[in-house]
Protein backbone atom coordinates (compact mmCIF):
# COMPACT_ATOMS: atom_id res chain seq x y z
CA UNK A 1 0.00 0.00 0.00
CA UNK A 2 2.71 2.47 0.64
CA UNK A 3 3.77 1.95 -2.82
CA UNK A 4 0.63 3.63 -4.30
CA UNK A 5 1.25 6.37 -1.76
CA UNK A 6 4.79 7.20 -3.17
CA UNK A 7 4.52 6.22 -7.00
CA UNK A 8 4.98 9.59 -8.30
CA UNK A 9 2.76 9.25 -11.26
CA UNK A 10 0.07 9.07 -9.34
CA UNK A 11 0.90 11.81 -7.26
CA UNK A 12 1.30 13.79 -10.37
CA UNK A 13 -2.11 12.53 -11.45
CA UNK A 14 -4.06 12.97 -8.37
CA UNK A 15 -2.40 15.29 -6.26
CA UNK A 16 -2.95 14.94 -2.17
CA UNK A 17 -5.59 12.86 -3.13
CA UNK A 18 -3.68 10.10 -4.42
CA UNK A 19 -2.53 9.40 -0.52
CA UNK A 20 -5.93 8.78 0.43
CA UNK A 21 -6.05 5.79 -1.27
CA UNK A 22 -7.24 3.18 1.11
CA UNK A 23 -6.42 0.27 -0.95
CA UNK A 24 -4.11 0.10 -4.39
CA UNK A 25 -6.54 1.08 -7.43
CA UNK A 26 -6.76 1.04 -10.69
CA UNK A 27 -5.76 4.46 -12.28
CA UNK A 28 -9.62 4.08 -14.07
CA UNK A 29 -11.05 3.49 -10.56
CA UNK A 30 -8.89 6.55 -9.19
CA UNK A 31 -9.68 8.90 -11.79
CA UNK A 32 -13.95 7.95 -11.05
CA UNK A 33 -12.79 8.66 -7.52
CA UNK A 34 -11.03 11.94 -8.11
CA UNK A 35 -13.89 13.15 -10.64
CA UNK A 36 -16.57 11.91 -7.90
CA UNK A 37 -14.88 14.19 -5.56
CA UNK A 38 -15.05 17.19 -7.47
CA UNK A 39 -17.24 19.63 -5.98
CA UNK A 40 -20.75 19.82 -8.03
CA UNK A 41 -20.98 22.58 -10.35
CA UNK A 42 -24.67 24.08 -10.27
CA UNK A 43 -26.89 23.19 -13.32
CA UNK A 44 -27.69 26.09 -15.33
CA UNK A 45 -31.07 27.29 -15.66
CA UNK A 46 -31.36 26.39 -19.28
CA UNK A 47 -29.92 23.15 -19.00
CA UNK A 48 -32.04 19.94 -19.91
CA UNK A 49 -30.32 18.22 -16.75
CA UNK A 50 -31.60 20.33 -14.74
CA UNK A 51 -35.74 19.11 -13.33
CA UNK A 52 -36.54 22.60 -13.40
CA UNK A 53 -36.50 22.94 -16.99
CA UNK A 54 -38.43 20.08 -18.10
CA UNK A 55 -38.84 21.54 -21.94
CA UNK A 56 -34.99 21.71 -21.83
CA UNK A 57 -33.20 23.97 -24.66
CA UNK A 58 -35.93 24.65 -27.17
CA UNK A 59 -38.43 24.40 -24.55
CA UNK A 60 -41.23 27.27 -24.23
CA UNK A 61 -40.19 30.69 -24.11
CA UNK A 62 -36.58 29.66 -25.33
CA UNK A 63 -34.72 31.16 -28.14
CA UNK A 64 -32.60 27.50 -28.66
CA UNK A 65 -29.28 28.81 -27.39
CA UNK A 66 -27.44 27.65 -24.38
CA UNK A 67 -25.66 29.07 -21.54
CA UNK A 68 -22.63 26.43 -22.15
CA UNK A 69 -19.37 28.09 -21.95
CA UNK A 70 -16.77 26.26 -24.57
CA UNK A 71 -13.13 26.03 -23.95
CA UNK A 72 -11.55 27.30 -27.03
CA UNK A 73 -8.17 25.45 -27.78
CA UNK A 74 -5.74 27.20 -28.91
CA UNK A 75 -3.03 24.95 -31.13
CA UNK A 76 0.38 25.30 -29.87
CA UNK A 77 2.15 28.18 -32.47
CA UNK A 78 5.41 26.20 -34.03
CA UNK A 79 7.89 28.63 -33.44
CA UNK A 80 9.40 29.69 -37.29
CA UNK A 81 13.36 28.66 -36.92
CA UNK A 82 16.18 30.99 -38.58
CA UNK A 83 19.16 29.77 -39.92
CA UNK A 84 22.67 31.84 -39.38
CA UNK A 85 24.03 32.17 -42.84
CA UNK A 86 28.34 33.07 -43.68
CA UNK A 87 29.22 34.47 -47.13
CA UNK A 88 32.33 34.13 -48.25
CA UNK A 89 34.02 37.66 -49.27
CA UNK A 90 38.07 37.67 -50.31
CA UNK A 91 39.16 39.57 -47.40
CA UNK A 92 37.96 37.94 -44.15
CA UNK A 93 40.85 35.67 -43.22
CA UNK A 94 39.81 31.85 -43.04
CA UNK A 95 41.08 31.57 -39.35
CA UNK A 96 38.87 35.08 -38.39
CA UNK A 97 36.12 32.92 -39.37
CA UNK A 98 37.06 29.96 -37.67
CA UNK A 99 37.50 31.95 -34.39
CA UNK A 100 33.99 33.67 -35.07
CA UNK A 101 32.53 30.26 -35.33
CA UNK A 102 34.20 28.57 -32.32
CA UNK A 103 33.39 31.60 -29.81
CA UNK A 104 29.71 32.65 -30.83
CA UNK A 105 28.26 29.54 -31.85
CA UNK A 106 30.15 26.64 -29.94
CA UNK A 107 31.43 24.95 -32.31
CA UNK A 108 34.35 22.94 -31.89
CA UNK A 109 37.75 23.53 -33.82
CA UNK A 110 37.15 20.67 -36.33
CA UNK A 111 33.34 21.69 -37.35
CA UNK A 112 34.47 25.72 -37.44
CA UNK A 113 36.93 24.52 -39.84
CA UNK A 114 34.31 22.42 -41.64
CA UNK A 115 31.91 25.04 -41.77
CA UNK A 116 34.69 27.78 -43.20
CA UNK A 117 35.33 25.36 -45.78
CA UNK A 118 32.08 24.88 -46.96
CA UNK A 119 31.65 28.72 -46.84
CA UNK A 120 35.20 29.11 -48.96
CA UNK A 121 34.24 26.28 -51.56
CA UNK A 122 30.32 26.66 -52.58
CA UNK A 123 29.79 30.87 -51.54
CA UNK A 124 28.36 29.85 -48.06
CA UNK A 125 27.43 27.84 -45.15
CA UNK A 126 25.01 27.42 -42.13
CA UNK A 127 26.53 27.86 -39.13
CA UNK A 128 23.44 27.28 -36.68
CA UNK A 129 20.00 27.17 -36.94
CA UNK A 130 17.51 28.89 -33.82
CA UNK A 131 14.49 31.09 -33.55
CA UNK A 132 14.21 34.33 -35.06
CA UNK A 133 15.63 36.10 -31.65
CA UNK A 134 18.73 34.17 -30.93
CA UNK A 135 19.45 34.18 -34.86
CA UNK A 136 19.14 38.39 -34.92
CA UNK A 137 21.53 38.26 -31.58
CA UNK A 138 24.45 36.09 -32.98
CA UNK A 139 24.25 37.65 -36.47
CA UNK A 140 24.37 41.50 -35.05
CA UNK A 141 26.95 39.84 -32.04
CA UNK A 142 29.45 38.60 -35.15
CA UNK A 143 29.01 41.41 -37.39
CA UNK A 144 30.10 43.91 -34.28
CA UNK A 145 33.32 41.41 -33.84
CA UNK A 146 33.52 41.91 -37.45
CA UNK A 147 33.54 45.43 -37.51
CA UNK A 148 36.25 45.91 -34.35
CA UNK A 149 38.84 43.90 -35.91
CA UNK A 150 37.86 45.89 -39.74
CA UNK A 151 36.67 42.35 -41.56
CA UNK A 152 33.76 42.67 -44.29
CA UNK A 153 32.27 39.34 -43.40
CA UNK A 154 29.13 39.07 -43.84
CA UNK A 155 26.35 37.00 -41.91
CA UNK A 156 22.48 37.05 -42.09
CA UNK A 157 19.81 35.49 -40.33
CA UNK A 158 17.43 33.60 -43.45
CA UNK A 159 13.99 31.44 -42.72
CA UNK A 160 14.34 27.78 -42.63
Amino acid sequence: MASIAMDPLRTRLFGARALAFPQPRTDFEAAMWVAASEPKKPLSPNSPQNPQNPGGPGGPGESGESDVDVDERTLPRTVRRYKVVFHNDDYTTMEFVVDCLMTFFHKSETEATHVMLTVHRKGSAVAGVYSREVAETKVAQVMDHARKHGMPLLVTAEPE
